[in-house]
């Protein structure tokens, strides 16, 4: 059986080729398996992930992956222009997973508990965002119509590779998939006036991911930036978290089951702010890349 990853990246190379899309014959190269940069993208109505290869921005490829990231995998050998210099191709980078849940953490950085007139948590403290909260690289956060005070929040996200439950931490890393940015937006007015953070941080468009999952990171000690409009609002280390990584897999693992796909939220670093429609924000974490959105006014 062809797969779509399959029907997809032989499509590509008969277009790239300038030759007509047929439902025949396919062929790839030999494929590979080695720690790369997962993202997952459309092209042409057709969602895949790929391997994302080249440094410079202008330079970015994708070679199509055979399966899915969170089993073993084979690169296709077909390989697509991420830069926007091929008329022929048209891709646009979506979020780098699709959670059943996003587990995030609140308070994790002493300085940003302290910036909020928070103590500093004993034990980690867990909320959840749904799936409905996640956007892509590029997408719009719209501005919630019952609030008055958005704020950003640049956290280093955990992707998780396979289904699990009560993680001893020395196996913590083997149910890792690897890493990528996020922005845990929060209606600030909200969450103090409520209780629950269900609304304030759990709206539409309130959790971007991306720009894809870094595989092959230590994530001790990595410097987080945000910046609005080119302005440099925070500027963290991971290293500064109260909770490692270790502890707040343990700790959530302790009490539910996560699957692949699954997204924990690690904490933000002191400088959280406003946002205003028309804003431009970007998280840029070392070792990853850059998620940039826009802040629009819901329609």
């Amino acid at each position: 059986m062809i797969t779509l990853p399959d029907r997809l990246a032989w499509s590509v190379q008969r277009r790239l080729a300038g030759k007509p899309v047929g439902r025949h014959a396919h062929q790839f190269s030999e494929g590979r398996k080695e720690p790369v940069r997962i993202a997952r993208f459309s092209i042409d109505g057709n969602v895949a992930f790929g391997a994302v290869e080249g440094d410079r921005p202008d330079e970015l490829v994708l070679d199509i992956i055979k399966g899915i990231p969170f089993a073993d995998f084979e690169l296709s050998g077909t390989k697509v222009p991420l830069a926007p210099s091929d008329s022929r191709t048209r891709v646009r980078l979506l979020p780098p997973v699709l959670p059943n849940k996003v587990v995030a953490f609140g308070r994790n950085y002493a300085d940003h508990a302290k910036e909020l007139g928070n103590e500093v948590p004993d034990a980690p403290f867990a909320f959840f965002k749904p799936s409905t909260s996640v956007i892509g690289p590029g997408d719009e956060i719209q501005y919630p119509s019952f609030s008055e005070d958005l704020h950003h929040e640049a956290e280093l996200a955990v992707v998780i590779g396979r289904m699990c439950r009560e993680v001893p931490r020395e196996r913590v890393k083997d149910v890792i998939l690897g890493y990528t940015c996020a922005n845990d937006i929060t209606a600030r007015d909200v969450q103090k006036r409520e209780k629950q953070w269900a609304r304030a941080k759990g709206f539409d468009t309130s959790c971007p991911l991306g720009p894809w999952v870094e595989t092959d990171l230590d994530p001790s000690d990595l410097t987080i930036q945000l910046t609005v409009n080119g302005q440099q609002r925070q500027l963290g280390r991971t290293s500064e978290m109260i909770h490692s990584i270790e502890d707040l897999i343990v700790n959530i693992t302790e009490a539910m089951t996560l699957l692949p796909g699954d997204v924990i939220l690690t904490g933000t670093p002191a400088g959280v702010g406003p946002l205003t429609v028309g804003d431009e924000v970007a998280v840029t974490i070392e070792g990853i890349g850059t998620l940039t959105n826009k802040v629009v006014k819901r329609g």
